[in-house]
């Protein structure tokens, strides 16, 4: 399947504004299942891209500009064939087949903080909420975590959240309601709680059962984050708890990290009054070709 995206992050300004370098992470790496054919990032005003790296591999696009501006619009377009099945089967290593399991201590090592919550969990409640989701001592491991992503989203009920930030994943449970990126830490954090090491996933998801049946675009409105669990042998799993699925197909991740919150696409200052500042509106447009679009999601980001 191949898939056309269109992000445009556009920032308004009452007055001229000096334009501090700005963070982009909106460029996909190539994966086995994932081959970026197109990837294009332009600023208006002009700006200089310097590309680095990140810890995680990240690809990061730093925006420096030279000219007063009253607005700024960060255009991305990127083409890129998505591979991955729709049923996947995992090369898990067999002593991993059932939970609980040990990581070797080569990859504790090298996941490091992947393996520790980021927020703090008062009373142990999200532990507790976790471990009420194992059935038995010895249990399967993959069916054990597609029972955390559906407890996670059973009951906390989607909702389209503008507000920066993510939510403590115990006010996710509290309030019975988040944004993909509150579910997915949600999860993040209770796999976390078992043992598991876990990375958030900032990216985009195409649902062909909602877009146009002959290659219409669909109006997302921003950026989709999911979930990623690293098994030995099979390495990093996706799970989209927001969507109920596990794998990447009609996934396309452009940054991980240990935090949902680290993830931001795009990120900078300007220099001003507070009050020059007018507003900040998001385009996210997903399309695949026409006669591609064959492979089935349901949810949206």
């Amino acid at each position: 399947m191949r898939l056309h995206i269109s992000h445009t992050t556009s920032y308004t300004y009452r007055d001229p504004v000096v334009l501090l370098p700005h963070r982009v992470m909106l460029s996909p790496r190539a994966s086995p299942v994932l081959n970026p054919i197109v990837t294009q990032l332009r600023c208006t005003p002009a700006a200089e891209l310097a590309w680095t790296q990140d810890v995680f591999g990240n690809l990061i696009a730093t925006a420096s500009f030279s000219h007063l501006a009253t607005r700024l619009e960060i255009h991305s377009l990127l083409v890129v064939e998505q591979t991955a099945d729709a049923w996947p089967i995992f090369n898990i290593a067999p002593h991993a087949h059932s939970y609980p399991f040990r990581y070797s201590e080569e990859e504790r090592s090298d996941l490091g903080g992947l393996l520790a919550p980021v927020h703090p969990d008062p009373g142990g409640r999200l532990a507790i909420w976790a471990r009420a989701l194992v059935r038995s001592d010895h249990t399967d491991t993959l069916a054990l975590l597609q029972d955390v992503s559906a407890a996670s989203r059973n009951g906390v009920a989607y909702v389209a959240r503008e507000s920066e930030g993510t939510q403590l994943p115990g006010a996710t449970l509290d309030l019975g309601s988040g944004s993909c990126r509150d579910i997915a830490m949600l999860f993040i954090e209770a796999v976390r709680h078992l043992g598991f090491a876990a990375r958030a996933v900032s990216g985009y998801v195409f649902d062909p059962l909602t877009d146009d049946p002959g290659g219409g675009e669909r109006q997302h409105g921003a950026t989709h984050a999911w979930a990623e669990v690293y098994l030995p042998c099979a390495g990093w799993i996706a799970f989209d708890p927001t969507n109920g699925r596990m794998g990447e197909a009609n996934l396309v991740p452009t940054a991980v990290g240990r935090d949902i919150a680290r993830l931001r696409p795009v990120e900078g200052h300007y220099l001003g009054p507070a009050a020059a500042f007018l507003g900040m509106t998001v385009e996210v447009m997903v399309s695949a070709d026409p006669l591609q679009s064959t492979v089935s999601n349901p949810g949206g980001a």
